[in-house]
């Protein structure tokens, strides 16, 4: 059985209600083999959670980039809250570690599946902020999301586009991206390589780059901001 005083030593929150802290970590497949367990699973709590994410990281970004337009801080806020951030802040806490998942889903590396984590992170969000109020879900929300935050501001890291038009997609319950290679020209110390990303077979961005790495993040960019605006 998970060890939940280690669990809240970790977190450096200590809950009232500790049967919310719990059911932070219940995965569903946990509730499909134990059928009698008391709690439910942590849907619930990730929807609230999600939604308290989006308001205090929307509230910190108007703060710290008054001169940013609203595209762009639309871009720095979905960074923030995308599933690849919201697992590397599960890694960082070893939240897998207390995930309560059924046998199929623990041998097939649930711990580690990276949306998993992102949803235990969502959940637990919501957790601290129904047993703790918002101001201390506030300042955990920050905490975590700091070091990316400051990245950001120092031009060290980009938004991940490719990630940002993965989820996009996920969402939007549609075929994932695929990105085709359309021409590579010059010579071999100095191509220049053109990628188009396609979804459902619609041509929807293209980019180019010194790599193939460099034309596929480019037409990602691309793709992301059009169906950003398109999507209102």
């Amino acid at each position: 059985m998970a060890n939940w005083d280690a669990c809240q030593e970790a977190l450096g929150i200590f809950f009232n209600d500790q049967s919310l802290l719990k059911q932070a970590f219940v995965h569903r497949s946990y509730l499909n083999e134990n059928p009698n367990s008391t709690l439910p699973s942590n849907e619930r709590l990730e929807f609230l959670g999600d939604a308290i994410l989006d308001f205090i990281v929307t509230d910190e970004l108007y703060s710290e980039f008054p001169d940013l337009p609203e595209g762009e801080l639309t871009t720095i806020r979905a960074s923030l809250i995308c599933r690849q951030t919201l697992a590397k802040v599960a890694f960082s806490l070893k939240l897998g570690d207390w995930l309560l998942l059924g046998q199929g889903e623990k041998v097939s590396g649930g711990r580690e599946r990276q949306s998993n984590l992102a949803n235990t992170t969502e959940a637990l969000i919501g957790a601290i902020y129904l047993d703790q109020g918002l101001c201390l879900a506030e300042e955990f929300i920050l905490r975590q999301l700091k070091p990316f935050l400051e990245k950001i501001k120092h031009g060290e890291i980009s938004p991940n586009y490719k990630a940002l038009l993965q989820e996009f997609v996920q969402n939007e319950k549609t075929s994932p991206p695929v990105y085709q290679l359309i021409e590579a020209i010059g010579p071999d110390h100095d191509k220049q390589f053109t990628i188009e990303v396609l979804i459902e077979d619609n041509v929807l961005g293209r980019g180019t780059g010194k790599n193939k790495q460099s034309a596929e993040i480019e037409a990602a960019r691309s793709a992301w901001e059009k169906l950003r605006c398109s999507h209102g």
